[in-house]
C-alpha cells in the first residue's frame, strides 16, 4: 500500500516537469532573426532604390553620420604628390522601414554581409586615385540593422589618395593631406552627411611614419556646387611636419663637408698642379651628384625650393674654389713672367755699366775738369744735374691693420714671401691667404642667413 503511494507521487511530479517543458519551449534567436530579416526584406517589403525619409520620417533628406578609424598611413610621395592609407570607414543613417521586435530586448542587432540587400548612401571618395577593399579570410565588412531602424555599415579599406604639396620649405616644411568624402548623385534635398558627434576620426596609437610625423587632424564640411545642384561633402585634414633629422644627416652634413674639402686647395702650394686640379674637380662633380640625386627624389616645380638655395650656394663655393686656382695660377705664372722681365733689365744695366768701366780704364790719360756744382740760371745742365741729386723725403706711412694681421700667418705673402722690385708680394700667395678667410666667413655668414629665414618663414606657417 505504502509502495502505491510511492509510485503515484512520482508519476505526479513527472507529469508536472513535462507540463512545465511543453509551456516553456527553447527560444531559436537564429531562427528568428531569419524570420525577422524575411519579414523586413522580403520581396515586395522593401525596396532598397528608394532613399529612407527624413528626420521624424518627414520628406526632408536622409542623414548619415560618418566616422574613420585611420589604421596605418603607408607612404607618402613627394614625386607622386599622393599618400596611402588604410582605414575602416563607418556610416550610420536611420531607415524606418527596417525596425523589427527585438523579443524583449534579446536582439540587439541583425547581421548582413550583403550590402545591396538595403539602401546605401552613394558616397565617393573625391581625391581618390586607387583603391581596394580587403577579403582575406573574408571580406571585411559588414551591416548591422538595429531594432529601431538604425543601420551601421562598416568596411576596411585601402586609397591612395591626392595630396598637392608646397614644397617651398622642403625640407622644412609642413604638408596638409586631405580625405574628401562627398555623395555622387544625391543632392543637399535628398542626402546629407555630417560627421559623428564626440569623436569622428580616431588615429591607431603608435603611428610611425619613415619620413613624417602626424601633428594633428581637423574635420571640417566641402560642400560643393554644380551645374547639376549642390553636394554633401566631409573631408578631415591630416597635418604632416617632415622629420629634418634625416635630411640633415643625408644632405645637409655632406653638403657641408663637400665645401669644406674643396677649401683644402687653398692651403696646398700653388705649385702642385695636379693635386689642387683634381681636388678641385672631384669636389665639384660629387657636389654636382648630390644635387642631381636630390632633384629626382622630387617633383619639377616651377619655384625655388629651400634645398635648391641650398645646393646651389653650396655647388657655387666648390666652383669658386676651382676658380680661385685658375686666379692663382695665372697669378703665379704673371708674377713669374714680371720677374724674368725685371731680371732682364737688372742684367742688361750690368752689362751697359761694365761696359762703361771698360772704357774709363781704357782712357786712362783723359783729364777731368772739377767744377763746381754751381746753378746758373737757364743752364740746362745744371738743372739735370740738379735734379739728379735732389733727395724726396716721403713722409712716413700708415700702419695698414689687415697688413698687421695677415702678416702673422707664417704663409703670408707679407712676411717670408720674397718680394718682387719695390716692395710688390706674390699676387698669387696673397690671393691664397685672402681665400682662406674669405670663403670660410661668406659661408657662414650665408648659413646664418639660411637658417634665420627659413626657420622664421616655417615660424610663420604654423
Amino acid at each position: 500500500m505504502a509502495s502505491g503511494h510511492f509510485f503515484c507521487a512520482i508519476f505526479y511530479f513527472a507529469c508536472l516537469c513535462s507540463a512545465s517543458l511543453a509551456n516553456n519551449p527553447k527560444v531559436n534567436f537564429r531562427e528568428k532573426e531569419k524570420k525577422i530579416l524575411d519579414q523586413i526584406l522580403g520581396a515586395g517589403k522593401y525596396d532598397a532604390r528608394i532613399r529612407p525619409s527624413g528626420i521624424n520620417g518627414t520628406d526632408g533628406p536622409a542623414v548619415v553620420r560618418i566616422n574613420l578609424f585611420v589604421r596605418s598611413i603607408m607612404t607618402i610621395s613627394d614625386i607622386k604628390m599622393e599618400y596611402s592609407v588604410q582605414l575602416t570607414f563607418r556610416e550610420q543613417w536611420l531607415d524606418e522601414r527596417l525596425k523589427f521586435d527585438d523579443i524583449g530586448g534579446r536582439l540587439k542587432y541583425l547581421t548582413l554581409t550583403e550590402a545591396n540587400r538595403v539602401w546605401m548612401p552613394d558616397l565617393f571618395f573625391s581625391n581618390e586615385k586607387e583603391g581596394h577593399f580587403h577579403n582575406i579570410i573574408m571580406p571585411n565588412v559588414y551591416i548591422r540593422i538595429f531594432p529601431y531602424g538604425s543601420v551601421l555599415y562598416s568596411i576596411r579599406i585601402s586609397l591612395t589618395l591626392a595630396c598637392p604639396m608646397n614644397l617651398k620649405l622642403y625640407p622644412l616644411d609642413r604638408q596638409v593631406c586631405s580625405l574628401r568624402m562627398a555623395s555622387y548623385g544625391w543632392t543637399t534635398a535628398d542626402l546629407v552627411f555630417l560627421w559623428k558627434e564626440g569623436d569622428p576620426v580616431q588615429v591607431v596609437k603608435n603611428l610611425h611614419l619613415p619620413r613624417f610625423t602626424l601633428e594633428k587632424f581637423l574635420t571640417d564640411y566641402c560642400n560643393s556646387k554644380t551645374n547639376t545642384g549642390e553636394y554633401s561633402c566631409l573631408k578631415v585634414d591630416l597635418l604632416f611636419k617632415r622629420e629634418f633629422s634625416y635630411y640633415l644627416i643625408q644632405i645637409y652634413i655632406p653638403c657641408c663637408m663637400l665645401v669644406i674639402v674643396s677649401w683644402v686647395s687653398f692651403w696646398l702650394d700653388q705649385g702642385a698642379v695636379p693635386a689642387r686640379v683634381s681636388l678641385g674637380v672631384t669636389t665639384l662633380l660629387t657636389m654636382a651628384t648630390q644635387t642631381s640625386g636630390i632633384n629626382a627624389s622630387l617633383p619639377p616645380v616651377s619655384y625655388t625650393k629651400a634645398i635648391d638655395v641650398w645646393t646651389g650656394v653650396c655647388l657655387t663655393f666648390v666652383f669658386g674654389a676651382l676658380l680661385e686656382f685658375a686666379l692663382v695660377n695665372y697669378a703665379s705664372r704673371s708674377d713669374m713672367h714680371r720677374e724674368n722681365m725685371k731680371k732682364k733689365r737688372r742684367e742688361m744695366e750690368q752689362a751697359s755699366l761694365d761696359a762703361a768701366s771698360d772704357l774709363l780704364d781704357t782712357d786712362s790719360n783723359a783729364t777731368f775738369a772739377m767744377k763746381p756744382l754751381v746753378r746758373h740760371p737757364g743752364d740746362p745742365l745744371a738743372l739735370e744735374k740738379l735734379r739728379q741729386c735732389e733727395v724726396h723725403m716721403q713722409a712716413p706711412k700708415r700702419p695698414n691693420c689687415c697688413r698687421s694681421w695677415l702678416s702673422k700667418f707664417p704663409t703670408s705673402p707679407f712676411k717670408k714671401v720674397p718680394c718682387l722690385g719695390r716692395g710688390q708680394c706674390s699676387r698669387s700667395k696673397r690671393i691664397d691667404v685672402i681665400s682662406r678667410i674669405t670663403f670660410p666667413l661668406v659661408f657662414a655668414l650665408f648659413n646664418l642667413v639660411y637658417w634665420s629665414t627659413y626657420l622664421f618663414r616655417e615660424e610663420e606657417e604654423d
